[in-house]
């Protein structure tokens, strides 16, 4: 009994014993282990495809259009930006639908300043518009490049104000994704076809009128319409810089942009129902083409000898598929010129000359 009660205290003695030498050798352990160091280190990233550098070329350059009717009823906002200045304005380009019927035209600057703008002219047809701020608001002027320049999958991006005064100085990137693309657009008095170029920058509403730049932080195009179907996305448009700024000096001057005209109504050979409303019959080989559905007295088509129910189908050269490349192949020319226009008279072809006019006599 003596010796049971020996072996047990032995037994509880070595427990002890096993646990103070462990604890002992962890502690030790602690000590020989090196401690992480846990100070706060900095670290420098660099960006090598920022366009930051870019962007400050032309971000101050760039402002928000509101616009108003005469009892100060906001109508709609854009985008604009100063491409000029002089010794008392600065010149703000943007597009003629951004600014068409408004009373009154406030800019917002990057600074956050409103300015009272001065419209002076704009053009329906080509959607340019120019409006004034005194000279000592502006910011910055926008450097302006050459669109014929850029090649597809160039960097190009826009600055706007998509959606309004929430999201103003909005900047989105993008490539050139095509070049001398045409489409068509409605205006008042029927359709026509624009040249722009083709991107898959985001352009949203509020966006229009605003620049579309190249990687230098140039301006080369005007951001101008977006196919908006559903199914369709990634394909936003601009007018290039040097066809806007082919009329800028005649609207800085208030001058109306005045274009040829023929004294003619027009219908495409595929609408039936104004052909069938003229009474008005075409030949059944006659797929593409514009059809004269009227001729005024004394226009300079009466006076060619075309008469109504004829159909045009080139100008000069060019050929004329509908009333859109009737007025973009037509527009081409100025007051004063003589153009060659070949047309179908039953299923016989002739050719016409024609002196273009500004108004009927």
């Amino acid at each position: 009994m003596k010796q049971k009660s020996i072996y047990i205290v032995m037994i509880i003695m070595s427990f002890f014993v096993g646990i103070i030498g462990t604890l002992y050798v962890v502690d030790d352990l602690k000590e020989e282990v090196p401690q992480a160091d846990l100070k706060k280190t900095s670290v420098e990233i660099t960006e090598t495809n920022t366009l930051k550098p870019a962007i400050e070329k032309i971000y101050d350059a760039v402002v928000l259009i509101e616009t108003y009717d005469r009892n100060n009823r906001g109508l709609g906002s854009g985008t604009g930006f100063v491409y000029k200045v002089d010794n008392t304005s600065g010149y703000i380009l943007t597009n003629h639908h951004v600014v068409d019927g408004a009373e009154n035209i406030i800019i917002t600057l990057s600074s956050g300043e409103e300015v009272e703008a001065e419209y002076l002219g704009s053009d329906e047809y080509s959607d340019v518009a120019v409006i004034s701020i005194p000279r000592d608001k502006v910011l910055m002027v926008a450097k302006l490049g050459d669109s014929s320049e850029a090649e597809l999958g160039d960097t190009v991006f826009t600055v706007g104000s998509p959606l309004g005064s929430k999201y103003m100085g909005s900047v989105t990137r993008g490539i050139v994704s095509g070049k001398e693309r045409q489409v068509t657009v409605d205006v008042s008095s029927g359709s026509l076809l624009i040249d722009v170029l083709q991107t898959d920058a985001a352009i949203n509403p509020g966006n229009s009128g605003g620049p579309l730049a190249n990687i230098n932080g140039e301006v080369i195009g005007i951001t101008s319409l977006k196919l908006v179907e559903d199914e369709i996305e990634g394909m936003g448009f601009a007018l290039p810089i040097e066809y806007a700024l082919s009329f800028t000096d005649r609207l800085e001057k208030r001058e109306k942009i005045v274009r040829p005209i023929l004294g003619v109504q027009l219908a495409d050979v595929t609408n039936t129902y104004i052909l069938r409303s003229y009474r008005i019959t075409i030949d059944p080989s006659i797929k593409e083409g514009v059809v004269l559905v009227t001729v005024e007295r004394d226009s300079s088509a009466a006076m060619a000898g075309f008469e109504e129910g004829d159909v045009v189908t080139k100008i000069n050269d060019d050929k004329i598929e509908d009333t859109a490349s009737f007025r973009y192949n037509l527009y081409k020319y100025s007051i004063g010129d003589t153009i060659s226009i070949t047309y179908m008279r039953g299923d016989k072809e002739y050719v016409a000359e024609v002196k273009l006019i500004d108004s009927l006599k």
